[in-house]
């Protein structure tokens, strides 16, 4: 993610300060992330103030400088923030990045109106491929300690003891709650659930259909889902079996993440997400905050697209009103009056362990309300740090010594009986050994 900032006013990025019309704020922004920053949060302001920054000017033919943003306040119609550049970065002719411009989505004829951008993109990565940023391994850090050209190095490991060392290092446990991601490829994967994923031209895969998913799947295998008192519970089995929804895995056993991280992609680094967060912030299957994100899974994206966060009225919207019924529906007690930010939050919940998966990868999740983008390097409510994996093999062994493998992760018979045909095959090379 960065900040696009774009200016017709000549010298206004020499002053370390700027003020925007609101009207300008999340233009040629994609719709998922100009609704999710719509209202300026807290946490919101803290998202963009941690984003790299462009500043540009009107037209193509200035330089562009790269910085970061250090206040960001509302006045009236107007957002004034207060920037610094980066020293350790020149000036970049905007000649240097046009060739790529479609890869930072940087859009036709965007460089020609003043406005404020955010973009889904990976500035400094983008950059340094281009030769504009220094390689990997030589960045330097600004004053601020960010890196002024990629994510700070993360811890590398190549055994499971060294791992394990790593996580038991970690400091953050007194009041708080850690849970893991193991991703095979840490170039590859974003923290976005199945349902936000997109195409190669930016489309939407399932987001606009989630609603459709949802009960199609339920017509078709209903008895599966007789027990599901919730639609959390639902969402769960459905995460299950590799449904699109709007439900992230992460698990409460860092090995369990560890073997994620191994379990393919041989030849890619991959890595273990950590996220740390205060325990009375984690929520439970019962939750009324999960409820009401959840059911947004039921309703037509046509009636998402017109809730009105800033409507006085805001429980009084029709669609609302049968967002309203869905949750009464498993909650017959529940006060007709919704939190409007509480839709648009990312919670950690903790499901039901309702199938023999859940049990054995000790699983939780982070559950994604309407149009939500969580921050890859965290957010003030839940901290993120990673290790990166690598000798992928040699780790796994060491995992199937503790009991962790495909038998024991994926515990139903046709794994198991994989898992043991593959352990016990003939292997010509061993044989020889042995004779």
């Amino acid at each position: 993610m960065y900040n696009l900032l774009v200016t017709a006013r000549n010298g206004a990025w020499d002053e370390g300060f700027y003020e925007f019309d609101k009207s300008r704020f999340l233009e040629y922004t994609n719709e998922g992330i100009a609704s999710a920053l719509k209202e300026l949060s807290r946490s919101h302001i803290e998202n963009l103030k941690n984003y790299p920054s462009v500043f540009a000017y009107e037209g193509e033919d200035s330089d562009l400088r790269i910085g970061y943003l250090k206040s960001i306040k509302e006045r009236g119609r107007n957002l004034l923030i207060e920037f610094e550049f980066e020293e350790n970065i020149d000036p970049i002719p905007f000649e240097r990045i046009k060739p790529i411009a479609p890869l930072l989505d940087i859009r036709s004829w965007e460089m020609n109106r003043t406005h404020w951008a955010v973009k889904d993109e990976d500035l400094f990565e983008r950059l340094r491929k281009i030769g504009v940023l220094e390689a990997e391994g030589g960045t330097k850090k600004s004053k601020q300690g960010r890196p002024t050209a990629e994510r700070s190095k993360n811890p590398k490991v190549t055994t499971v003891q060294g791992f394990i060392g790593k996580v038991l290092s970690i400091k953050e446990r007194n009041g708080n709650e850690v849970f893991y991601r193991g991703h095979s490829n840490k170039r590859k994967y974003k923290l976005e659930p199945s349902l936000f994923r997109r195409d190669e031209d930016g489309d939407y895969l399932y987001k606009d259909n989630e609603h459709v998913l949802y009960r199609e799947l339920l017509v078709s295998n209903s008895a599966d889902f007789q027990s599901d008192v919730y639609t959390l519970d639902r969402l769960v089995r459905m995460q299950h079996y590799s449904l699109p929804t709007r439900l992230l895995d992460i698990t409460s056993n860092p090995l369990i993440a560890l073997y994620f991280a191994c379990k393919s992609a041989n030849d890619e680094e991959g890595e273990v997400v950590i996220f740390s967060m205060k325990r009375k912030d984690v929520k439970y299957f019962d939750s009324d905050v999960a409820s009401c994100i959840s059911n947004l899974a039921r309703l037509p994206q046509t009636e998402k697209g017109k809730i009105d966060f800033d409507d006085e009225g805001f429980n009084e919207q029709p669609p609302v009103k049968r967002l309203l019924h869905f949750i009464r529906e498993e909650k017959p007690f529940f006060e007709a009056s919704i939190i409007p930010d509480d839709l648009r939050k990312i919670i950690c919940v903790k499901g039901k362990q309702s199938n023999d998966r859940i049990s054995s990868q000790s699983g939780a999740f982070l559950l994604f309300g309407l149009d939500a983008v969580f921050d890859e390097e965290g957010t003030p409510e839940i901290k993120v740090s990673r290790i990166t994996v690598s000798n992928k093999d040699a780790i796994l062994e060491e995992l199937d010594l503790l009991n962790i493998n495909e038998s024991s992760v994926f515990p139903y018979i046709e794994n198991s009986a994989k898992y043991v045909a593959d352990k016990f095959k003939f292997n010509k090379s061993i044989q020889t050994a042995v004779d």
